[in-house]
């Protein structure tokens, strides 16, 4: 009977362990992260006291930890206080790979069943969020190593192939392909493999310069009007 008691504390011991290691690595790999893809952040130490974007990961890590044991209410003052600290609000049940960069981070909103891979850059305002009240599965699955741009939002339950990128204030609903770019409202495919294969527009409406030709369209016909009386004059 004490072999057994002695047995199951190891093995609550061991896989304590290998959870506590593993929030330890994907914090390590964060780190990287940052160090590599941001040119301002000049050494670890600068990292680990000055990028909410790190402190929001770390903290949802935490928050995760106590989630998945169900201390649900543990885990959302956890991530409410690091909402309050940072501004990016990250759901605990959220699943979040290792090596993600939250750059800037403000207004950064990520669901609770969002699911986001190993590598992956966000940008300030993005939101991984449900399109309704539906339960289970709702929010978007962002595949490793994807760019979502400032402001992008990504509505419901699909996944964001690997290695794409959504373009900054687009609003994506349906599911992306592998290596493609994403942009617009609502978001339109128009880059696959480094190919374009849609022609954006590129122009935007100029009020002025249409009041302007309106205002030429005018003078030409009085001008031509004043023409055609002048003539109907000389002919009396």
């Amino acid at each position: 009977m004490h072999n057994q008691l002695y047995i199951l504390i190891d093995i609550l011991i061991i896989a304590a362990y290998n959870n506590i290691m593993s929030i330890f690595k994907k914090i390590h790999n964060d780190i990287n992260a940052i160090l590599s893809s941001d040119p301002a952040a000049t050494s670890r130490l600068e990292v680990i006291l000055t990028y909410s974007g790190f402190h929001a990961l770390f903290l949802y890590r935490i928050a995760n930890f106590f989630h998945t044991r169900r201390y649900r209410l543990l885990a959302r003052m956890i991530s409410q206080f690091a909402r309050f600290m940072t501004g990016i609000e990250i759901h605990p049940g959220a699943t979040i790979g290792s090596g993600v960069f939250i750059d800037h981070g403000s207004g950064v909103v990520i669901g609770e069943t969002a699911e986001i891979g190993d590598n992956v850059t966000i940008y300030q305002g993005v939101t991984l969020g449900g399109t309704g009240k539906e339960r289970g599965k709702r929010h978007p699955t962002i595949e490793d190593g994807v760019m979502l741009s400032a402001g992008a939002k990504i509505l419901g339950s699909f996944k964001v192939g690997k290695n794409a990128k959504i373009g900054a204030g687009s609003v994506v609903l349906e599911e992306v392909p592998a290596n493609s770019t994403v942009v617009g409202i609502p978001g339109h495919i128009v880059k696959v493999d480094g190919e374009r294969i849609h022609d954006l527009d590129h122009s935007l409406p100029n009020p002025v310069a249409d009041e302007l030709l309106k205002l030429n369209e005018q003078m030409l016909a009085l001008t031509e009007r004043l023409a055609n009386l002048e003539n109907k004059k000389i002919k009396k």
